[in-house]
């Protein structure tokens, strides 16, 4: 038993309003978006998230941590509320849902928000299409150590219940800016960031440029690669070779190939120092 108020019905405002936030221009007109699952909502919180309202089904939950967890929420001020399994699975953007949804409040990203380091490495990001392949980005963006990632010119929105779930909680862990693809290049060469801007036309080879120091790795859309302003002006235009008969590599692949030969190299420099 528990304290918690009960839905029962599908008419219930909240539970439509829930479903609601699956719509990125009601999302983007609040300011809320939807988490699902006790890793999701745990990492939201850890790294900062306000999250207002937290809704439950326990007969779908996988473990025993989840009673304890929204107990935390509802001491730190969020309704919490126990919903009729038929409706959290209406409610729930997943094929099979965990037993816990939530709806937090979205954060602004400024470039102003991306810390500067001496030897800072950045993921760039233009127009990617794909919520799924953001997410994939946004992973191994954090599992290499990136400093921070700046989007530009989106075309998904980074608060797509699929960008958070593809990314593993990544999204609230790596430092975000969103910007104009223009915003980003003038801000890079202010702080004098070499730009290596993968594209398949380039003569170099990814794995035979110095990534040891300060850089940011540039990518673009699948289908159309980066604009001219990265392509006329990027320091270091590189390629992944393609063996195959295949001429391009997705997306999130070829990002995450980058971001670890980037992370080799400088995990080799210092050990030699």
């Amino acid at each position: 038993m528990n304290d918690y108020p009960l839905i029962t019905s599908a008419a219930n405002p909240a539970v439509k309003h829930v479903v609601k936030l699956r719509d990125r221009r009601d999302r983007e007109r609040e300011q809320l978006t939807v988490l699902e699952g006790y890793r999701e909502l745990t990492r939201g919180r850890e790294y900062g998230l306000e999250i207002t309202e937290v809704f439950f089904a326990p007969e779908m939950f996988l473990g025993e941590n989840e009673m304890p967890l929204l107990a935390t929420f509802a001491s730190e001020g969020a309704r919490v509320v126990q919903v009729a399994p038929h409706l959290l699975e209406k409610m729930a953007y997943r094929e099979r849902p965990e037993g816990l949804i939530a709806i937090a409040r979205m954060r602004r990203h400024t470039l102003a928000d991306i810390p500067l380091y001496p030897d800072g490495f950045y993921l760039v990001a233009e127009a990617v299409e794909k919520p799924g392949n953001l997410g994939s980005m946004l992973r191994s963006a954090d599992a290499a150590g990136v400093d921070g990632m700046i989007i530009c010119n989106k075309s998904t929105d980074i608060y797509n219940p699929n960008v958070i779930r593809a990314s593993t909680g990544a999204l609230f862990s790596v430092p975000l800016a969103e910007a104009t693809s223009q915003e980003a290049f003038d801000w890079l060469k202010a702080h004098k960031i070499p730009m290596l801007a993968a594209t398949p036309h380039a003569e170099g080879i990814y794995t035979d440029v110095d990534m040891t120091g300060p850089v940011a790795i540039v990518v673009g859309t699948e289908q159309y690669g980066l604009t001219d302003l990265w392509m006329n002006h990027a320091d270091l235009p590189v390629r992944i070779p393609m063996l195959g008969k295949i001429d391009s590599l997705n997306v999130a692949t070829a990002t995450t190939i980058l971001l670890y030969e980037a992370a080799r190299q400088r995990a080799w420099r210092q050990r030699k120092v």
